[in-house]
């Protein structure tokens, strides 16, 4: 393979191109920095990717005239900018964003990912962010790529023959990696009420964070766990080394741990290095409800922004300032309720670090619904779970209040008896 300066690779971006960028772990910082120091002869040039690592410079206001960044799902890089109006946010399903793609809704003229070195067969691999790249990389009508031998090459959908290539630059620097948190005593307790729920023989889908590790720090004694997740991140790995993550009765992909992407340590990482029990495959695949709900006894831990009493939960916006995305979230907490013995989670801190409760009369104006009130089951916080399946709304708003904190119950009671004139005793 020949390689290029970055500055000649994204030279074949042209003004009025929409550009897709590799994102998560795989973001190719090298071909943005040399993509954004030509804003000075590019004009309208749109972005569109998934959460991305390391600064947004392609979303700051001096270079607005050149460069607009479209934005599936926002991390903490674009969210100002999305809220000063320098960039967007798209709503959309996980599931449904590489059709996006393969569909020409967002025809793509350029797809710029990160890789891993070529093979003896010529094949580098998308390594840990297969996702929705896979659709980009099949149908951009040139491909750039960042090639790095710190990049796990991974099993799965995510190999790309060099010739796909329409310059390629070499680097050899960390990809961008994320230390486990530690466990706080409230992430202990709500991981405990989770694993709770959890059967032995379930399969897993759950991200990154405190809580995702709290309930795997949980699980020790359970048997023959599963993974079918659109991400992961450390918290696994103990498991698979203790044997408590064995995939054994899963019926889609047995004895592999799915993913459509990864972010964690250079462990995890070194982890997923060419071996054959993980398999990162296309995430309209991964996400897909009528897959998710083959295996059995799916649980599916999610977190939320707010719950409001009926059961409806925001997990993407704090009112009307927009915070994350649709993701994910919805694709699980369906295809676990579908599942045979499957449960969707919601599990989350039960205030805010301001001590404001999450748990509330209202979503807050604006704020969107990711999931809603219909298909909500399980709600886990530090003071407990509670099951909503068949409750009427005055029997949810009593069992949510029964796991608010409890400096606010009293609150939520008042609200819920003006609301619906009583509760249930």
């Amino acid at each position: 393979m020949l390689f290029t300066s970055a500055a000649n690779a994204v030279s074949r971006i042209r003004s009025d191109q929409r550009v897709f960028v590799h994102g998560g772990a795989a973001t190719p910082q090298v071909l943005l920095r040399a993509l954004a120091a030509r804003h000075h002869e590019l004009r309208n040039v749109e972005l569109v990717h998934l959460h991305t690592e390391g600064p947004a410079s392609c979303a700051e206001p001096e270079v607005r005239e050149s460069f607009h960044v479209n934005a599936l799902f926002l991390g903490a890089n674009l969210r100002d900018a999305v809220a000063r109006g320098n960039a967007d946010y798209i709503p959309a399903f996980l599931s449904e964003m590489p059709a996006l793609f393969r569909n020409k809704v967002l025809p793509l003229d350029v797809a710029m990912v990160h890789v891993s070195p070529p093979d003896k067969h010529g094949f580098c691999s998308l390594g840990c962010g297969v996702d929705i790249a896979r659709a980009a990389v099949d149908s951009a009508t040139t491909v750039i790529a960042q090639v790095n031998p710190r990049m796990p090459r991974t099993h799965g959908d995510g190999l790309v023959h060099h010739s796909r290539f329409a310059a390629a630059i070499g680097i050899d620097e960390e990809i961008p990696a994320h230390e486990p948190t530690e466990i706080g005593d409230i992430e202990a307790a709500i991981g405990t009420h989770a694993a709770g729920l959890i059967e032995d023989g379930s399969t897993l889908q759950m991200g990154i964070g405190g809580i995702p590790d709290a309930v795997l720090a949980s699980l020790d004694n359970h048997r023959d766990l599963g993974i079918h997740t659109e991400m992961f991140s450390d918290g696994v790995l103990r498991l698979v080394n203790r044997g408590v993550i064995t995939g054994r009765y899963k019926k889609v992909h047995p004895g592999k741990l799915v993913a459509g992407f990864a972010i964690g340590s250079r462990k995890l990482y070194d982890f997923m290095d060419d071996n054959p029990n993980v398999a990162m495959l296309d995430i309209a695949y991964v996400n897909d409800p009528t897959v998710i709900r083959r295996n059995p006894k799916v649980v599916a831990i999610n977190s939320a922004i707010e719950i409001d009493l009926t059961g409806q939960v925001c997990a993407d916006s704090i009112g009307t300032r927009m915070w994350s995305g649709v993701g994910g979230q919805m694709d699980f907490m369906r295809g676990a309720s579908l599942s045979p013995g499957g449960k969707p989670i919601i599990a989350m801190r039960a205030t805010t670090r301001r001590g404001e409760s999450r748990i509330v009369p209202m979503l807050k104006p604006g704020a969107g619904v990711v999931t809603t009130r219909a298909h909500m089951h399980w709600v886990v916080t530090e003071f407990g779970a509670v099951d909503l399946r068949g409750k009427n709304l005055r029997q949810r708003a009593k069992a949510l209040i029964s796991i608010a904190h409890p400096d606010h119950q009293e609150a939520l009671d008042r609200a819920a008896r003006e609301r619906f004139h009583q509760l249930p005793d």
